[in-house]
């Protein structure tokens, strides 16, 4: 009899929100960064060649492992081309108003043909109490290799209360944020609501539409 497919819960790893930071499953930390961008196309070969070292710098300035995640959201507009037709319709002067539909019908045309998407870059601050060790850490990427499960226990298991890996979660996040800051980019950790709605979000790539009102 072939097996029922996986639900959703199961296949994320993430078991609750906590302090502002994912819990996963087997009792490791995760704190999501909102990261500002840089327009590197814009910038002089100088400008690029510094943020190329600034970026050099911060990989090579952090002890612990980091993911680096871009997320894609297609945005609707649609209520802020109605808001322009509302806008031609009341507006009085004639020449104005054919603008306005000439730039609404231009408007339509342009997202019809290249949807317009919304690019938002994370970076996920990890923090794994029982896998502090580098030397542990490897015997884990070993094992995954050759299919063995992965052990599951939370940081009090392992002699590590959840307050104190808390604190090395926090210090990690300030490192980052302090690296990624050097290079000109702004990081925000995300609160409670916002991770739950980025993890609906990813769920739900069909559904999920930013509307955007005129």
């Amino acid at each position: 009899m072939p097996q029922a497919p996986l639900s959703t819960q199961e296949l994320i790893e993430a078991d609750r929100i906590e302090r502002d930071a994912v819990i996963l499953k087997g009792g490791g930390l995760r704190r999501i960064l909102l990261v500002s961008g840089l327009n590197f196309e814009l910038r002089s070969e100088d400008e690029q060649n510094i943020a190329l070292g600034g970026y050099q710098n911060f990989l090579n300035g952090l002890d612990f492992p980091v993911q680096i995640m871009i997320h894609s959201r297609k945005i609707n507009i649609d209520s802020y081309i109605e808001g322009l037709g509302t806008t031609q319709a009341s507006e009085e002067n004639p020449l104005l108003a054919e603008l306005i539909g000439d730039y609404r019908a231009f408007i339509a045309s342009l997202v019809a043909q290249n949807p317009i998407m919304e690019k938002k870059f994370f970076v996920v601050v990890p923090y794994d109490p029982y896998f502090a060790d580098a030397g542990i850490a490897l015997m884990r990427t070993i094992s995954s290799l050759f299919g063995k499960k992965k052990p599951s226990a939370d940081a009090a298991e392992q002699g590590e209360s959840l307050d104190a890996a808390f604190v090395k979660l926090d210090e990690y996040t300030e490192q980052a944020i302090s690296g990624l800051a050097q290079i000109g980019l702004r990081a925000v950790p995300l609160m409670k609501d916002e991770l739950a709605e980025l993890f609906y979000n990813l769920c739900n790539p069909e559904t999920i539409e930013r509307r955007m009102s005129a």
